[in-house]
C-alpha cells in the first residue's frame, strides 16, 4: 500500500480526535471532514477541507445527506491496481480517500434516556456515516477505516513511523467495523420492535456481545471461560485478585437477591454456590451481618457476601473474621477499605447500579437459547389470600414477607424458614418439596437458632402436607406458599389442624 496521501474525518464522539488529526497533519496527509467534526479541528488550529467543497456538493435536508456522493465512495471504493477503475476515477476526478475515521450517531444512548421522543430516535440514526465505513472497510486491501477511538494510538503510530499501515492492522479494523455496523443496526431493529410491540420478547435476538475479559477457566479448570458484554457498566472491582467465572456467576445472584432490599434498613446476603446461606436486616449493617451469618456459619467460608448499603468499618470488621471470595456494596467506607485490603486476594466489588435486568437468556446448545423475562413483578402482596382459619399476626406477616423475598432466590426445589428480620434455615435445590423443608429444618438446628414462632416459605405449592408439617413440628407457626395443588383443601386443613396462620400468594418463583 502506498502512503496515505488524504482522511477524512466525521465523527461524533471526538475523544482523542484532534491529537490523532495532529499526527495525521504532520504525517502531511490531507484532511477532509464534515460539519462539526471540521470545526473542532479548525478551533485547534488544523488545516481542514470541507467535504462539500471536495465533492462539490452541499450538505442538505438539515445534513442528512452530506457523504452519500461518487467523490466520497468512489475514492473509497475503486481498486487502486485495477486499470479499469484507475481509468474511471480519472475521467470523473475522483481522488483517493485512504483512511476514513468514522463513530456513528449515538443511537443506543439516545433511546436510552428516558424522555427521548420518537423523533429524536429517527433523527439518531446514521446513514451516511456506516455507508462510508463498509465502503472503507471493504476496500481495506487499500484503505485504513478507524471507527473506535481506542484505535488511534495504535493506527497512529504506525503512520508516524511508516506513513501507512500494514495489511494484517487494516483487516482487523475492517473487522471491527461491521461487528459496529452490525451492533448498530440491531439496536435500532430493537428499538423500533420494541415501539410496535408491548412484548419483552424480540421477534428475533440477534446477539454480538464484545470479549471484556478472558477468564482463568470455566466451572473448571479443564473449561476454558470468558466474560462479554457490558458487566463494567454494572460492577467494578476495586480490589483483589481476578474473578473467575463462579465468582461472576455468584456475584450477580447475591447483588440481585441484596436489591430486594434496596432503599430499606440495611441488609446483608450470604451465597454459595448461587444460592443464599443466609439473609438478614437490621439497623446497621453489623446487626443485619449477625443475623445473615447466623443461619448458616459453616457454607460462607469461601462465599459471596453483598450488602444494600455502603458498607462501614465494624461491619468489615465482623466480615474480616471468615474467609470469603467477594464482597460486593454500593460502596466502601475508608475505614472498611483498610481493613479489607489487608486481604490480597479478597475482591471487592462496587455495585454501580441496582437496575435489574430484564430478560434471562440460557444457552441449551450452540443455537439455541432460552429466552425469558426475569422474575422481577412486586412480592403481590395485595393479591395475598389468607386461607386458614387464623391469619398471620404482625410478628408473623414480617417473617413471611422477608422470607418470600429471599425463597424466590432459592434454587427449586426451595424451603426457607425465617424470622421478621433474617433467615433460619434454608432447604435449596432438592428433588422433593419435603426434602427441602426438613433440610430446612436441619440447618437451622445445626445453627442452634429456635423455629417457634418462625415462618415456612415454599417457592412453590406443598403438594403433600408432609413438608409443612415437618416445618410445624419444628416450631413454624406460619406458612406462605402459591397455592394451586389438587390436595390444597389437605394442607390448609393440617395447617389448620396445628393452628397455623397460612397465605396463599398466586404466583411461584421457580427457580433452575
Amino acid at each position: 500500500m502506498a502512503r496515505i496521501t488524504r482522511a477524512l474525518l466525521s465523527v461524533s464522539d471526538k475523544t482523542g480526535l484532534v491529537d490523532f488529526a495532529r499526527i495525521l497533519a504532520r504525517a502531511g496527509i490531507e484532511l477532509l471532514s464534515t460539519g462539526g467534526t471540521a470545526a473542532r479541528l479548525r478551533k485547534e488550529g488544523l488545516e481542514v477541507t470541507d467535504l462539500s467543497a471536495w465533492t462539490g456538493f452541499p450538505e442538505m435536508l438539515d445534513g442528512r445527506v452530506k457523504t452519500l456522493h461518487p467523490r466520497v465512495h468512489g475514492g473509497l471504493l475503486f481498486l487502486r491496481d485495477d486499470p479499469g477503475h484507475r481509468k474511471a476515477v480519472e475521467e470523473h476526478g475522483i481522488g483517493p480517500i485512504d483512511l476514513v475515521v468514522v463513530n456513528l450517531y449515538p443511537f443506543e444512548s439516545t433511546v436510552a434516556r428516558p424522555r427521548t421522543t420518537p423523533e429524536e430516535a429517527i433523527e439518531n440514526i446514521d446513514i451516511g456515516g456506516p455507508a462510508m465505513l463498509r465502503s472503507a472497510a471493504k476496500n481495506h486491501a487499500s484503505v485504513t477505516v478507524v471507527t473506535d477511538p481506542r484505535d488511534y494510538r495504535h493506527v497512529g503510530e504506525q503512520i508516524r513511523l511508516h506513513g501507512r499501515t500494514t495489511p494484517e492492522l487494516r483487516q482487523q479494523l475492517a473487522a471491527r467495523v461491521f461487528v459496529r455496523t452490525a451492533a448498530y443496526d440491531r439496536a435500532i431493529a430493537d428499538h423500533l420492535q420494541g415501539i410496535r410491540s408491548p412484548s419483552a420478547l424480540p421477534e428475533e435476538l440477534d446477539l454480538h456481545l464484545s470479549r471484556s475479559m478472558t477468564l482463568r477457566y470455566g466451572e473448571n479448570p479443564h473449561q476454558q471461560g470468558a466474560l462479554y458484554g457490558t458487566f463494567e457498566k454494572r460492577f467494578t472491582q476495586l480490589h483483589g485478585k481476578a474473578l473467575s467465572y463462579n465468582n461472576i456467576l455468584d456475584l450477580t445472584a447475591a447483588a440481585d437477591l441484596v436489591t430486594e432490599f434496596e432503599n430499606e434498613r440495611p441488609a446483608m446476603v450470604i451465597l454459595k454456590h448461587a444460592n443464599p446461606c443466609g439473609a438478614g436486616q437490621g439497623d446497621t449493617l453489623l446487626k443485619a451481618w449477625e443475623k445473615a451469618l447466623a443461619t448458616d456459619r459453616q457454607s460462607p467460608f469461601g462465599g459471596i457476601i453483598a450488602a444494600n448499603a455502603p458498607l462501614d468499618g465494624p461491619c468489615a470488621e465482623a466480615i474480616a473474621e471468615i474467609f470469603s471470595e467477594v464482597i460486593v456494596a454500593p460502596g466502601f467506607t475508608p475505614e472498611a477499605l483498610g481493613i479489607l485490603t489487608r486481604r490480597k486476594n479478597l475482591r471487592l466489588i462496587r455495585r454501580n447500579s441496582a437496575e435489574p435486568a430484564d430478560l434471562q437468556i440460557r444457552s441449551v446448545g450452540r443455537d439455541i437459547l432460552l429466552v425469558q423475562e426475569c422474575d422481577r413483578t412486586p412480592s403481590g402482596e395485595s393479591e395475598w389470600k389468607v386461607v386458614t382459619r387464623r391469619a398471620p399476626d404482625p410478628e408473623e406477616m414480617s417473617a413471611l414477607r422477608f422470607g418470600w423475598r429471599v425463597v424466590r432466590h432459592v434454587k427449586s426445589n426451595a424451603v426457607v424458614l425465617a424470622g421478621p428480620e433474617g433467615t433460619l434455615g434454608i432447604g435449596a435445590g432438592q428433588m422433593s418439596r419435603v426434602d427441602a423443608g426438613e433440610l430446612a429444618v436441619r440447618k437451622a438446628g445445626k445453627a442452634g437458632l429456635s423455629l417457634v414462632g418462625s415462618a415456612v416459605c415454599s417457592d412453590a405449592f406443598f403438594p403433600f402436607a408432609d413438608g409443612l408439617l415437618a416445618a410445624a413440628r419444628a416450631g413454624a407457626t406460619a406458612a406462605i406458599q402459591p397455592g394451586g395443588s389438587v390436595r390444597d383443601r389437605e394442607v390448609i386443613e393440617a395447617a389448620d389442624d396445628k393452628g397455623m396462620a397460612m397465605v396463599f400468594t398466586g404466583r411461584r418463583h421457580f427457580r433452575h
